[in-house]
């Protein structure tokens, strides 16, 4: 048996309308202030797409990197540091996470948001909130496109913005080893190369660190001096800068060539034969300079070699018989926060007492003469070695790759152990690779 109750309103106990009939197209459940919930286990239907997760704003403020929880709003407080927020692993249609800046310093130290392997705008890559009082409630939609923000405050163009990091690079090649036998020419300083790119966070940077160039030999075992390793930067979206080897310094001893090597920047030549040539291969801005000549001279206890070319210099010509090139100068900068001059060119060799001649500026090591043999180029300045005058030649200074960033967009992330360090009162972070590795962005 079946009945049917007709009213228009339904009550409670409390003379509260439960449900109304307004009129006859409006059916009102529940009154102003009332919360309508389904209890344990119901569902809903006929009310359209029902979100898996309500949206409550936690009292509590963020302070520090977190994974968030669907359903939750977050005030993020980012007065001292930036601050990661990373989405849900595993979220599902519906699914709404709240952020906003509580601070207002979100143009300082941006909110990093992770999609935790997810889309995120139909990305992977992290993006961010960066003006000040800036919020967005991001909602999940599917696998194509992930959390989409659905409303915001105080945003930019868009309520979310990539996580854009500016770096600048300095890449500095290896530097050429010298040569030998009574006047061998400066080793060529490693090419040397600067560079300032913006990357999305979370690009990979593949750093490479180029050896010094080996030293040449003379009698009894004939070898030219080794063009120093390249020193490269490269990732996905990123403009590759490669810089190259300094070119070998000439050996004065048949059957070998006796010309010196082209480079980064050019080996010199000994009495005979030509200089090497620099920013081989070609680059702008130039990364590199031209070796310098030596000077011939009839008698066997005279004769010069000339220097190797420098960041800024060709390697000095040898003015006379008795007086050897000088390495070319190289080249400053200021990334790590004090100027450091980098990829100076070796000195070229004097023959019998003639003199030697100076290395240049930035790692370059001086020639020597009477038999003796030159200074090695210095370590991690791309420098270039000193001529020999003597059977064995110099080895050429190992180059090195200097990455700096805004200290709020460092990620600490890397490879290759490079040393960390600081400038402008901690504003800025620097990585300093000696040796090859990596770092993400």
């Amino acid at each position: 048996m079946s009945s049917i109750l007709r009213v228009n309103t339904l009550q409670n106990t409390n003379t509260s309308n439960i449900i109304t009939q307004t009129n006859a197209t409006t059916l009102t459940i529940g009154a102003s202030g009332q919360t309508i919930s389904l209890a344990s286990g119901a569902s809903s239907s006929g009310f359209g797409e029902t979100y898996n997760s309500g949206l409550n704003w936690t009292s509590t403020l963020v302070t520090s990197s977190l994974t968030v929880s669907a359903g939750v709003g977050y005030f993020v407080n980012t007065s001292t540091a930036a601050i990661t927020l990373t989405l849900p692993s595993t979220p599902t249609f519906g699914n709404i996470v709240g952020i906003v800046d509580y601070s207002g310093y979100a143009s300082t130290n941006n909110i990093i948001i992770n999609p935790n392997g997810n889309k995120l705008e139909g990305s992977t890559t992290n993006q961010f909130l960066s003006n000040n009082g800036e919020g967005v409630l991001l909602n999940y939609v599917d696998i194509t496109r992930g959390w989409i923000p659905t409303s915001g405050i105080n945003e930019g163009t868009n309520a979310l913005e990539p996580n854009i990091v500016s770096i600048d690079f300095l890449v500095v090649a290896g530097g050429g080893g010298s040569g030998a036998t009574l006047n061998g020419g400066g080793g060529g300083a490693g090419g040397y190369r600067t560079s300032t790119q913006s990357v999305d966070s979370g690009t990979v940077i593949t750093v490479t660190v180029g050896d010094g160039g080996s030293a040449g030999t003379g009698n009894p075992s004939l070898a030219e001096a080794g063009q120093g390793g390249s020193s490269s930067i490269s990732g996905s979206g990123l403009t590759t800068i490669t810089s190259a080897g300094g070119g070998g310094g000439a050996v004065n001893q048949a059957p070998l060539s006796i010309n010196g090597q082209n480079g980064g920047s050019g080996g010199g030549a000994t009495q005979i034969g030509s200089s090497g040539a620099g920013n081989t291969p070609s680059t702008s801005p130039s990364q590199g300079s031209n070796g310098g000549t030596g000077t011939a001279t009839a008698s066997e206890n005279t004769g010069t070699g000339g220097g190797g070319g420098g960041a800024s210099a060709n390697g000095g010509s040898a003015p006379n018989n008795t007086t050897a090139g000088a390495g070319g100068a190289g080249s400053a900068s200021s990334i790590t926060g004090p100027s450091v001059t980098y990829a100076g060119g070796g000195g070229g060799a004097g023959r019998g007492s003639a003199s030697a001649g100076g290395g240049g500026s930035g790692g370059g090591g001086a020639g020597a003469n009477n038999g003796g043999t030159g200074t090695n180029g210095t370590v991690n300045l791309g420098g270039g070695a000193g001529g020999s005058s003597g059977n064995t030649g110099a080895s050429g200074g190992k180059g090195v790759v200097i990455l700096s960033m805004l200290t709020t967009k460092y990620s600490a992330t890397s490879t290759g152990s490079p040393t960390v360090t600081t400038k402008n009162a901690g504003a800025d972070t620097v990585l300093t690779f000696t040796g090859s590795g990596s770092y993400t962005a």
